[in-house]
């Protein structure tokens, strides 16, 4: 255990062949939150403690040490929140809209997933190191909440999008990815319920978005929503454009917007992870049923797999998460 962080373990319900055990980190001193801002250091909270799988326990202080460099490209985000998405689209601008590569080669290549090897039981790889070796510009994608990201981010400046979504459709969507790609057999009730009390990996889900909320003002930090990007992604594409610093026509934003439409994400091998989702299905006691990674990609599917008791459950446990923030989820 690291002086940097105090390390628990716990009991869950919500082991799977995927993860075994889980512990909880804390972040023990806010001299080691993000160096940014003062403005924006007063609206930091002392840090939430976070579920990881137990097997962190062994990484916590290596990604904690990891070198950031300024060239490097983050998408961080809670599970589900719209991550594929959101680095093929940083991706492709920029490398200037290379799509010949984006197909011939694999998302997960040319964006990696930093600390999987780091909370998977059954992934034997140290994938901190080899991210940390990786050819520079680096795209780097984090599920991991702010307390137990690299410290190097909030000194170098890289730059940084971090997408949030509405609980109860990460919710429905992320249980299907527990249950399919880690193996959980559990009670549909158990995880909700797990949710709602923070004990599912990568929680707290709601001060997982505040985090980055409060940092939106950063100049290396661009803040999304899932929704938004539901509703107009041509939109928002000129925005991300301007944060990279690349300029586009308006014939090359609605080819790229065409290109990162769910239809096309979804009947692209590249980016839909075939062959991720089998294989980590195989490992996890799921061959042969079937499931897609981009599955539905609705904005307000939880209606259809919510019941009304859960429904208003969550919507009482986000409002008193939110509580005395200018931050709204988009709760149609």
């Amino acid at each position: 255990m690291s002086s940097a962080f105090t390390i628990t373990d716990i009991e869950s319900d919500l082991a799977c062949p995927g993860a075994s055990s889980f512990v909880e980190v804390q972040l023990n001193d806010l001299a080691e939150y993000p160096l940014v801002a003062e403005t924006s250091l007063k609206q930091l909270r002392r840090p939430t403690p976070v579920i990881v799988p137990s097997k962190y326990r062994n990484y916590a202080q290596q990604v904690r040490d990891f070198r950031v460099y300024e060239d490097d490209v983050w998408i961080v985000t809670y599970p589900k929140c719209g991550t594929t998405w959101t680095q093929e689209m940083a991706w492709l601008i920029t490398h200037d809209l290379d799509y010949q590569t984006a197909r011939n080669i694999n998302l997960n290549t040319r964006s990696v997933f930093l600390e999987i090897g780091a909370i998977a039981d059954r992934i034997p790889v140290d994938t901190i190191t080899a991210t940390a070796s990786l050819k520079r510009p680096r795209h780097i994608k984090s599920h991991l909440p702010l307390p137990l990201l690299p410290k190097q981010l909030w000194t170098i400046k890289p730059k940084i999008i971090y997408v949030a979504r509405n609980p109860k459709d990460v919710a429905v969507s992320y249980l299907h990815h527990y249950q399919m790609i880690m193996g959980y057999r559990g009670t549909k009730e158990a995880f909700l319920e797990g949710l709602l009390q923070d004990r599912v990996m990568f929680c707290p889900q709601v001060h997982h978005a505040l985090d980055f909320w409060n940092l939106r003002q950063e100049p290396n930090v661009l803040f999304l929503t899932y929704e938004e990007m539901k509703k107009d992604l041509r939109g928002v594409l000129p925005r991300v454009c301007q944060f990279f610093g690349k300029s586009f026509s308006d014939e090359q934003l609605d080819e790229l917007a065409v290109h990162l439409s769910f239809d096309e994400m979804k009947k692209n091998p590249s980016t839909n992870n075939d062959n991720m989702v089998r294989s980590a299905m195989k490992m996890n006691g799921r061959e042969g049923e079937q499931f897609e990674f981009m599955r539905k990609g609705i904005v307000g599917d939880f209606r259809n797999e919510l019941s009304e008791e859960y429904i208003a459950k969550f919507d009482q446990f986000i409002a008193s998460q939110l509580a005395g923030s200018d931050f709204n989820y988009n709760l149609e």
